[in-house]
């Protein structure tokens, strides 16, 4: 794969560090468990969009555009980052936030990313009620800076399009040369899927390299039928972006388990919190309650339950979100 071909922005300190976690490993009797750090991109406190943002973003600005606009949770990560990113480069960004955790804390509502938000100079422009048209929205904050002279860029929620995706593309490729350069032969990777970008990048990413590296998502929102698709055609679509072929994929390559979102996005579960008890304590890995912790959780109950066995090595993508760990402090307090 040629990816230099590519716009690209550097945005990231990449590649993201590959570490062993041998308390957490011992601590739970199974597969040998490495995290890939992507909680360590940089970017105002770092995360997977970084990645994305990097494609992202260098699109947008060959495109002439001055304002970038996205969207996302109230306590979105990617909206954080993409505001970050625009400050780098010295676009302007407006983001819309959708209120999709019902009876939310004043902290969940003001601190963490949303405190990060404001700190960088994105604009909030509207707090959406759950379950409104987000692209919609976009499209028609779009157009009201269309007709005031501006140039908007949309970047879809989680930076997941065939362009942000190739940068979990790119990141398959870094995993490669970190397992081979330690002489680590991996046998699954893990993580939190969400928006679908990250797991469709993935995928296409180990296909393309004709590497056999099956990546297992464990979902945060979407039931399972749905997100399998969600990914599907993202995988599908990445890799007719990048010209090739998609004989070197299959349906089958998309598992989203589903079994841990719990009552909704957002809602904290008991297996959450003691992955991120765990992993705090045990390694000193901060996790998020969204999407690492819920990951996390998975993999954990997994690997209790013999999925994945004494002797494999599982890579764990860690996506960031660490600051969001503020909206949840009572959940923590004891």
């Amino acid at each position: 794969m040629h990816l230099a071909r590519f716009p690209r922005i550097r945005l990231g300190h990449l590649p993201t560090p590959l570490e062993f976690l041998p308390n957490l490993t011992r601590h739970l009797g199974g597969p040998d468990i490495y995290i890939k750090r992507d909680d360590c991109t940089g970017l105002a406190t770092g995360g997977n969009k970084t990645r994305k943002l990097e494609f992202l973003v260098a699109d947008a600005i060959a495109q002439g555009a001055d304002t970038l606009i996205t969207q996302g949770a109230v306590q979105s990560n990617h909206a954080r980052q993409t505001i970050a990113a625009a400050a780098v480069t010295g676009l302007k960004c407006k983001i819309l936030l959708e209120e999709r955790v019902q009876r939310a804390s004043e902290e969940y509502a003001e601190s963490g990313n949303v405190m990060l938000d404001r700190l960088l100079g994105g604009v909030i422009a509207a707090r959406c009620p759950s379950g409104t048209d987000m692209a919609r929205a976009m499209e028609d904050l779009a157009q009201e800076l269309r007709s005031q002279g501006g140039k908007p860029y949309i970047i879809p929620g989680g930076g997941s399009n065939a362009v942000g995706a190739l940068g979990y593309v790119a990141c398959a490729q870094e995993l490669l040369g970190q397992s081979f350069e330690r002489g680590l032969r991996i046998d699954h990777v893990v993580h939190a899927t969400g928006s679908a970008g990250t797991q469709a990048g993935l995928v296409a990413g180990f296909a393309a390299m004709n590497s056999h590296v099956p990546v297992y998502g464990i979902g945060v929102r979407a039931p399972r039928p749905q997100q399998e698709e969600n990914v599907w055609k993202l995988v599908q679509a990445t890799l007719d972006h990048m010209g090739v072929s998609l004989s070197c994929v299959q349906r089958s390559d998309v598992v989203a388990n589903t079994d841990y979102v719990g009552e909704g996005y957002g809602i904290p579960t008991d297996a959450m919190i003691e992955a991120v008890t765990l992993a705090a304590r045990q390694d000193a890995i901060l996790l998020d309650p969204v999407y690492s912790g819920k990951g996390m959780a998975g993999l954990i109950d997994l690997i209790r339950k013999g999925h994945f066995k004494k002797g494999e090595n599982i890579v764990f993508v860690h996506t960031g979100g660490t600051v969001g760990l503020y909206g949840y402090r009572p959940i923590f307090g004891q």
